[in-house]
């Protein structure tokens, strides 16, 4: 197996309540985008670099049926490889989606089922890194000028020039990641994304340049930009 072969764990167990729409509407990563459902245009982006030969799908428990039958029709069915019942937290469903990868795959990235737009050439980029220093992960620079706030009035500016927004894809060797899970598991201890979980157990973490379009589709306004960037992909 080559060293830079990679596979993708995609958690997609979210229930979307941020995206609004009421009670019956789908969770976001189930929307319609184009024809498909947004997680399926995810796997789409991550199926398209050639050094990501599957996914592994993690969804809420009593989803698991339901989106393996919905997969097994779409245009990503030959791509993904397992659909798998996360945990109580995100950190817990990407643990279990990693324990579904085969321990002879050498590179684990980690991607949101709700980031539609990510250019296969990031995702080739973040797995070359990971080859070459151990883990990486997509960031952008923060471009809006920030500032501290009680929330009535401001306070002082926070220098942006060394601050990144993180995005995903986000991977390491896949005995790293699995080790940092089982590590922030044990100490009880809960990360907001995987570079969180792999530098607490000590990797240094490679900075991979990414793109704006790359967005994560949280609020209403998120859904309205991505149809428009849809239209003009």
């Amino acid at each position: 197996m080559a060293r830079d072969e990679a596979w993708a764990v995609v958690p997609a167990a979210g229930s979307g309540t941020r995206m609004g729409g009421g009670p019956d509407a789908p969770a976001k990563q189930f929307r319609t985008l184009g024809g498909q459902p947004v997680l399926v245009r995810s796997l789409e982006a991550l199926a398209a670099a050639p050094e990501v030969r599957g996914a592994v799908v993690v969804v809420a428990a009593h989803e698991v049926a339901r989106v393996h039958q919905r997969l097994a029709s779409s245009p990503a069915a030959a791509f993904v490889r397992a659909v798998v019942a996360g945990g109580d937290t995100r950190q817990a469903s990407v643990a279990r989606g990693v324990a579904a990868v085969p321990a002879s795959v050498p590179v684990v990235i980690v991607h949101d089922a709700v980031r539609p737009f990510v250019r296969p050439a990031d995702v080739s980029a973040v797995v070359r890194a990971v080859v070459e220093h151990g883990a990486a992960a997509l960031a952008v620079p923060v471009a809006d000028t920030l500032r501290q706030s009680d929330g009535k009035t401001f306070g002082a500016t926070v220098p942006r020039e060394a601050l990144w927004r993180m995005q995903t894809p986000q991977g390491a060797r896949r005995e790293d990641l699995a080790g940092a899970l089982a590590q922030a598991d044990r100490d009880g201890w809960a990360g907001t994304d995987e570079v969180a979980v792999l530098q607490r157990a000590g990797a240094a973490v490679a900075l991979v340049p990414g793109d704006e379009r790359n967005l994560k589709l949280t609020r209403p306004a998120d859904w309205a930009l991505a149809e428009a960037l849809w239209a003009v992909r």
